[in-house]
């Protein structure tokens, strides 16, 4: 089934999946490519989910054009002033300032990125940019970690974060419990960061992805399907170099 959905001046056509897992909510997804799709329990009546997904619509749209302005703005990269890049999920442009002899620097600054280098080149801009993600990711998620550990029953003392790039993964959790994150995560919106950093912590409680691993998700973050729904869809453009 194909339906539209209307909001505003603006509209967005949706198929509709029949989901025997389903017994009584709607799931809704945006895809990274814009398409909105929905899952709905077996023998849902149409007026039903019209009335479900119109109440979902001001979330939907916002999702529909925010990765409408990843697709437009995450790819390709040249490191020049101009064009943009994301931190915590919002974008900011790029200003590159050259200064022979000057240490590499970058300030945030009015939304706007602005990155001090001896020779500005791609590298030279690109290099400081790496710099700066990794030093903000690792104050970030430290932060953040200690915050929701603290609320974790199960958790006693919050396990410092370590860095590592990775092409596939957001982040680990080793059998001693050891934290291990992506720093291209801090490009990511904060509800997608809590979800990661959430995954990591319940697996010092379930290290395995057991009922119980996702009854623990559930219970301190009900929301966390959608959350990974919407990093999954903006992997390909934020795990971009």
């Amino acid at each position: 089934m194909r339906l539209t959905l209307r909001y505003g001046s603006k509209s967005a056509d949706y198929d509709v999946r029949e989901s025997p897992r389903l017994t009584a909510k709607l799931r809704i997804h945006v895809e990274p490519s814009g398409a909105l799709v929905v899952e709905a329990p077996v023998g849902t009546s149409e007026n039903k989910i019209r009335a479900g997904v119109q109440k979902r619509a001001r979330w939907i749209m916002d999702h529909i054009n925010r990765f409408e302005d990843y697709r437009r703005y995450a790819l390709p990269r040249d490191y020049c002033s101009g064009e943009t890049h994301f931190y915590l999920g919002r974008r900011h442009k790029l200003k590159v300032i050259t200064e022979p002899g000057a240490t590499r620097s970058v300030r945030l600054i009015a939304g706007r990125l602005e990155v001090l280098a001896p020779v500005g080149d791609a590298d030279d801009v690109k290099l400081a940019l790496q710099r700066w993600y990794r030093q903000r990711a690792l104050s970030y998620f430290n932060l953040r970690t200690a915050r929701l550990a603290a609320e974790l029953p199960w958790v006693e003392i919050a396990p410092p974060v370590k860095l590592l790039k990775m092409k596939r993964f957001w982040g680990s959790c080793s059998p001693h419990g050891a934290i291990t994150l992506n720093p291209a995560l801090i490009k990511a919106p904060v509800h997608c960061v809590e979800y990661v950093l959430l995954h990591e912590l319940c697996h010092l409680a379930e290290h395995n992805h057991s009922p119980r691993f996702y009854a623990l998700l559930d219970r301190h973050m009900p929301e966390w399907r959608t959350a990974k729904d919407e990093l999954d869809g903006l992997s390909e453009m934020l795990l971009v170099a």
